[in-house]
């Protein structure tokens, strides 16, 4: 029998990218999905063209607003005890140099990559610790294990979920509760394009380096793999050699680092 038949799976930035590829890939193995982003329209017409489209449903939330986030979470926390795999998937990228970056621009980041994405990770524990079994699989970044240009506060708001996931992974030991953190590098998604300027406002402009990428359904496919495997953490893409260089070789890494063009 599949790993996601007659699973229900909850997906955040469900409705472009890499969140959008793996509704694709689950909902032909029998997984019942929830589809989550702020984007209703584009969500209905993405439920539309999935297999087995009966089987899902839409939940809009947005990451970044609090006090609607906890709303919608306690409206819905009935559905969202019976989740057995959350992909904690949504987020916003940054281009701006620290020290022109908003105070607005920087707690929006933490808001909706790290506060949202706890909240959302909070509200499908107690089923999962219920019934002692699940899976959280994380989406964070190369930059969340190393700072780099141009990525301030998204990096520091990406080493805050490594912090937090791993000490809930150690404070789940013995439980059958699985905590996966994915790491892709560079992926042909919109995230460039709605990366946070230093006044908040989207860049509008894809990176040349991301449309070179990897493509979100190669992406999705090693995630799934992963989830299924139960693995803690993966890397992916040509980026990962840049973690393996700051663990081992911190010194050639800075130097490296500095000569890259972060654009």
């Amino acid at each position: 029998m599949s790993f996601w038949k007659n699973k229900l799976v909850w997906i955040t930035g469900a409705s472009s990218g890499i969140g959008e590829a793996i509704a694709h890939e689950l909902a032909p193995k029998g997984a019942s999905l929830i589809l989550s982003s702020r984007r209703v329209e584009t969500l209905e017409l993405l439920r539309a063209n999935l297999a087995n489209s009966d089987n899902h449903q839409i939940l809009a939330l947005d990451l970044s607003d609090p006090t609607s986030l906890y709303k919608v979470l306690e409206q819905n926390q009935a559905l969202l005890d019976k989740v057995d795999v959350l992909f904690n998937n949504g987020g916003i990228s940054q281009r701006s140099l620290t020290w022109e970056a908003t105070p607005e621009s920087e707690r929006l980041m933490m808001e909706t990559n790290y506060f949202g994405a706890i909240r959302v990770a909070r509200a499908v524990l107690p089923g999962m610790m219920s019934r002692n079994s699940g899976s959280i699989v994380v989406m964070s970044s190369p930059a969340g294990k190393f700072g780099f240009p141009l990525r301030s506060s998204y990096s520091a708001s990406k080493h805050a979920l490594h912090g937090y996931f791993d000490s809930l992974r150690a404070e789940l030991k013995g439980k059958a509760i699985k905590i996966t953190m994915i790491c892709p590098g560079r992926v042909q998604t919109n995230i460039s394009l709605n990366a946070l300027t230093s006044d908040g406002s989207p860049q509008n402009q894809m990176d040349i380096r991301l449309s070179k990428g990897m493509s979100p359904k190669e992406c999705a496919n090693v995630i799934i793999a992963a989830t299924e495997q139960g693995k803690a953490e993966i890397y992916l893409g040509k980026e990962q050699i840049l973690i393996y260089l700051n663990r081992y070789f911190p010194g050639l890494f800075r130097w490296i680092v500095q000569r890259i063009n972060p654009k």
